[in-house]
């Protein structure tokens, strides 16, 4: 018996959707390589993609938008994994392990990614789409983090440690991808176990003589 994901006329209608925005994120990646941010329009995608700019439309509300998403698609996320009620030593250690995991991949869109945080640099309106969906990112990592450690056991509360931790990181890769032997594993680690060891630090503090 053929399925639905054997027969191409019968796959689902998003599978197909989901299949002209990678086609479209590919063609305007490869282009914003070729001529950069500036210089790709959404003819050019779209002829590269071989589509019309209809289609592009019918996915993305302008050029900006197409540039937002592929900065999401081709930057891989860091994602730790952490049991529930750990303590936030054994977090950050987590997070540690996953920033490491995710400097292969971000190596190969590192580029990519940095010429696009510079055009958005200079053009309002997409830093602004940026920095919406960056609060969006923090709004759901405070959320992760409240279900993985209490909020006693963090040195500050959970909206402004996410935003500590993703700085951080961030810094940390793209440190890593220049100059790689300068930024090992064990720089990492320890980056990130400082931010335990503040914790114990207010901690102690709090303890002393008043």
């Amino acid at each position: 018996m053929t399925t639905a994901a054997e027969n191409p006329r019968r796959r689902p209608k998003g599978d197909k959707r989901a299949r002209t925005r990678a086609r479209l994120l590919d063609a305007a990646r490869e282009l914003t390589r070729q001529k950069g941010y500036e210089h790709t329009t959404m003819a050019d995608i779209a002829e590269r993609a071989g589509m019309t700019t209809g289609a592009i439309y019918s996915n993305y509300r302008n050029r900006d938008a197409l540039f937002i998403a592929l900065a999401e698609a081709y930057w891989p996320a860091i994602k730790p994994t952490v049991v529930p009620g750990s303590d936030f030593s054994a977090v950050l250690r987590a997070i540690a392990e996953a920033t490491i995991a995710a400097v292969p991949a971000r190596r190969a869109a590192a580029v990519g990614f940095l010429t696009g945080r510079a055009y958005a640099l200079g053009h309002e309106d997409v830093r602004s789409q940026a920095q919406a969906q960056t609060a969006r990112g923090y709004d759901a990592g405070a959320a992760w983090l409240r279900t993985m450690v209490a909020d006693d056991d963090l040195p500050f509360p959970p909206d402004v440690m996410v935003r500590i931790i993703h700085a951080l990181t961030e810094g940390l890769v793209l440190q890593r991808l220049l100059t790689p032997d300068l930024v090992g594993d064990e720089v990492i680690h320890a980056a990130l176990a400082l931010l335990a060891g503040e914790r114990r630090t207010r901690a102690d503090a709090g303890t002393g003589p008043g």
